[in-house]
Parts: structure tokens; C-alpha cells; sequence
């Protein structure tokens, strides 16, 4: 062990370890959860320490040796070389200042190390005046979110891209397959599979398109605030010039605030994003509950698709096969709305100047991201690509239905049309066979109205 002191006395810290008496004195009253900082959050953080101390050397603030040992050291944690140095739990000091000074004094102790010093001395590197040097807690965190949370998310559409992609495969594969629609789990007028999976295809791409639209928010960073929003402290050139550095960094279009008290009093940017992940969690349960259905049976079910299978499905039926990837989706969109609701509830506590629930607002939103991003992947390559349809079975239920009678209303009105239809039902007979028999139409003009592929509309 070794001695470290703070403004508040001394702790007593690991010898091996790079985090200081901040940290070791956050993990010891913060020690509720499993859940420590997230990676990707982690990494922002070092990225912004990093680009600010690059910044504090062009403007003269920082010493070159310095500067090359604080940028050195983030590196390392950027590379994931230090992932187990970062004690403290999501569960924490509202502002995330514990994160915050987590991180200087791990950049600060690496940085004394290679510069021959010894872990613990604070000199030739301070945690506080250099690596920290023009930053405060309250704007260095939510900037940290919004580059984590903006590259994360350009990982989920990318990833939905590809979901996307493979639903509009399926959809042109299925698109002469015609099949009943259904409405309140009756049966409906015809469609095809094609449609049906269109209509898919074009939820993940607008799930996508709302994601994408929260970039420009994201972007928009409360760098150069420092405490409340002022700036006291930092100099006035230092936060567009580490912005750009960040920018350059991650070629994403991150800029200044246009009004400090804005993004560090409020989390609007992360409640927009989490709304925009809520919606996507929900088009994800619609469509994987969607293929349970379609898929049910096999035989005396609805059984129109075929998903693939991938493990047993019971421990005491032989051949039983489940539905296992859309009921993981399903599970995961509800995990995640569940989250939406604790972003929402964190959003709202911002009282003045400061939101103080800034660690469960990181927490939350990258956990979702990354969870999504991986659901969405799987989804893509263990079902949707492996999916096939009956045909034959979907053309046999056609036949049977009731709803063929919908075209006939035009003809002889929806009453007796009405009547035929249940006549079909109690009979057990399908209705061309009523309709032939009541002499309602000749063959060849019934066979003309009930032809489901007349019904279907557009393809495309």
C-alpha cells in the first residue's frame, strides 16, 4: 500500500495501482453496484484529456514533456491498457466528478511513471493542474457523454443498416408470395410475404433515420463551460481548439455549444437519443414478435415462415424447436425501454445549474447502444438471413378464408356479401363454393373477383 492525500487527508491506495486518493476514497463510498464507468464513456474521457492537453501545449499553458506524457498516458487508456484502473461505480456523485477525477489521476500517475517518477507524488504531472488544467468536472463529463454516446451511435446504424438490407432481401425473395393479412389476429384481405417484410424493412430504416437525426445534437459539446457555464478558469481559446482536435480525432462534426448553460443544465441531447433507441426497441418487439406468429406451429399454428433453427427448444418434447432469436429481441426492446424510463427520470434532475444524475445518464444510454448494436447484428445473421416461406401452405389458407368475400361487397353489396361469409363459416365450405352454389356469379367471373393476386394492390 501506499499514502495518497487529498483536500480531505490521506488514503491509504494499493501500491499497484494508477488511481489516486479521489478515486480510492469514491470507491469505498460508492461500492453498491457491480457497474463501473463504461468503456466507450471511458475512452472519450481520456480522448478529451488528451486533446486538451495538446491544446494547453499550443497555447503555452503546458510544458512539452509534460504534455507529451499526459497524451502518452491517455493513449494507453484509450487502447484499453488500463480498463482495470477505473474503480468507481456508475452509482456515484451526481456531476460524475468521481469518473472525472478517476481518469486525471490515472493519466497523472501513469504520466509521473514515465517521466521516472514514482505513482502517488503528484509531481512532475498534477492531476488537478494539468490534466484537468482549463476543464471542470461539470463540462468535461457531459462532453465525454455526448462523444461516446455520438460514436456508439454510429455504430448501431451501421449496424441497422444491415438489418435493414436483409429485410429488403427477404422482402424481394417473398415478394410473389401471396398470403392473408391479418387484422386484430383475424383473418384479412390477401397480401403478399413481400409486403408484409417491406413493411419491416421500412420501420428499421426509419428507426435509423431518427437515430441519425440526433447526431447534430450530440455533436454539440459544453466544452470551455467549466463550472456553471461562465468559462472561469479556462482560456478563451481552449475549448475550440480541443473541440476540433476531438473532431479531427473521430471525424465526427463535434462544435461548441451554442449556450453553455444549456448543455451542461440540461441533458435534452441524451433524453432525444434514448427517445429515438425507445422507438427503435419497439419496431424491434413488433417485428420479432411479428415472425413468432408468422411462424407458429409448426402445425397448428400459422406456420407461413420457417425460421432457422438453432437449439432445442424443451427438456421434455423430442423435435420441439423455438423461436429463440425473436424471443432474445423481444427481451432485449424490453430491457431497454425499461432504460428509456430511467434516462427520462435522470433527464429531469437538473436542478440551476447542473444535471446531478450524469453517471446512470452514461450508464444507461451506452449499455442500450451497445446492446442494440449487438441485438441487431444477431438478429440480422441468426434469423432474418435464414428465414423461408410455405407457399403452399399460405395459398392453402387463402383458400379457406372468409375475407375473399371483401371484393365481392362491390358487386352485391356488403350485406349479402355478409351473408355468404357466414353461410362459408357454418358450412365449413369456402365461399366460391357458396357463392357458385346460391348462383351468385358464374365461374369463370367469381373466379375473376376471388383471385387473391387482384387483391394485393402494388407490389413495391
Amino acid at each position: 500500500m501506499r499514502t495518497e492525500s487529498d483536500s480531505m487527508g490521506t488514503m491509504e491506495i494499493p501500491d499497484d495501482a494508477y488511481w489516486g486518493a479521489q478515486a480510492q476514497r469514491a470507491a469505498q463510498n460508492f461500492d453498491v453496484s457491480p457497474l463501473r464507468i463504461p468503456v466507450p464513456f471511458m475512452k472519450a474521457l481520456a480522448a478529451v484529456k488528451k486533446s486538451a492537453a495538446l491544446t494547453n501545449l499550443s497555447l503555452g499553458l503546458l510544458d512539452k514533456k509534460l504534455a507529451d506524457a499526459i497524451v502518452q498516458a491517455a493513449d494507453e487508456i484509450i487502447n484499453e491498457k488500463w480498463n482495470d484502473q477505473f474503480p468507481v461505480d456508475v452509482f456515484q456523485t451526481g456531476s460524475g466528478t468521481s469518473w472525472n477525477m478517476n481518469m486525471n489521476e490515472v493519466i497523472a500517475n501513469r504520466a509521473n511513471e514515465l517521466l521516472g517518477s514514482e505513482k502517488g507524488t503528484r509531481k512532475p504531472v498534477h492531476p488537478n493542474d494539468h490534466v484537468n488544467k482549463g476543464q471542470s468536472s461539470n463540462d468535461v463529463i457531459p462532453t465525454a457523454m455526448n462523444v461516446a454516446c455520438r460514436l456508439e451511435a454510429g455504430k448501431l446504424t451501421a449496424a441497422l443498416q444491415r438489418l435493414e438490407s436483409s429485410l429488403a432481401k427477404k422482402s424481394e425473395e417473398m415478394k410473389d408470395i401471396v398470403k392473408l393479412g391479418r387484422t386484430h389476429l383475424q383473418d384479412a384481405v390477401p397480401m403478399t410475404l413481400g409486403q408484409e417484410f417491406s413493411g419491416y424493412r421500412q420501420q428499421i430504416r426509419k428507426a435509423r433515420g431518427r437515430i441519425e437525426r440526433t447526431f447534430s445534437s450530440l455533436e454539440e459539446l459544453a466544452l470551455g463551460g467549466t463550472a456553471v457555464g461562465t468559462g472561469l478558469n479556462s482560456d478563451p481559446n481552449h475549448a475550440a481548439q480541443t473541440i476540433h482536435l476531438l473532431a479531427e480525432e473521430y471525424g465526427a462534426k463535434f462544435r461548441k455549444a451554442d449556450n453553455y448553460f444549456e448543455a451542461m443544465a440540461a441533458r435534452d441531447s441524451i433524453v432525444e437519443l434514448m427517445g429515438a433507441l425507445n422507438s427503435l426497441a419497439v419496431s424491434l418487439m413488433k417485428i420479432a414478435q411479428d415472425l413468432r406468429l408468422l411462424a407458429s406451429g409448426p402445425r397448428a399454428g400459422i406456420g407461413e415462415l420457417q425460421l432457422p433453427e438453432l437449439q432445442p427448444g424443451s427438456s421434455i418434447m423430442p423435435g420441439k424447436i423455438n423461436p429463440v432469436i425473436p424471443e432474445m429481441v423481444i427481451q432485449v426492446a424490453a430491457h431497454v425501454m425499461g432504460k428509456n424510463l430511467s434516462v427520462t427520470i435522470a433527464g429531469q434532475n437538473a436542478p440551476l445549474e447542473l444535471n446531478i444524475m450524469q453517471p446512470l445518464l452514461a450508464h444507461e444510454t451506452l449499455s442500450s447502444l451497445d446492446l442494440l448494436t449487438r441485438t441487431a447484428l444477431v438478429f440480422d445473421e441468426r434469423c432474418i438471413g435464414g428465414i423461408t416461406a410455405d407457399a403452399e401452405h399460405c395459398r392453402s389458407l387463402i383458400d379457406w378464408s372468409l375475407a375473399l368475400v371483401t371484393p365481392l361487397a362491390l358487386k352485391v353489396g356488403y350485406d349479402r356479401a355478409a351473408k355468404i361469409a357466414h353461410r362459408a363459416f357454418e358450412e365449413k365450405r369456402k365461399v366460391k363454393e357458396v357463392i357458385l352454389d346460391e348462383g351468385v356469379l358464374a365461374e369463370k367471373e367469381a373466379d375473376e373477383i376471388l383471385d387473391p393476386r387482384n387483391m394485393i394492390g402494388p407490389t413495391k
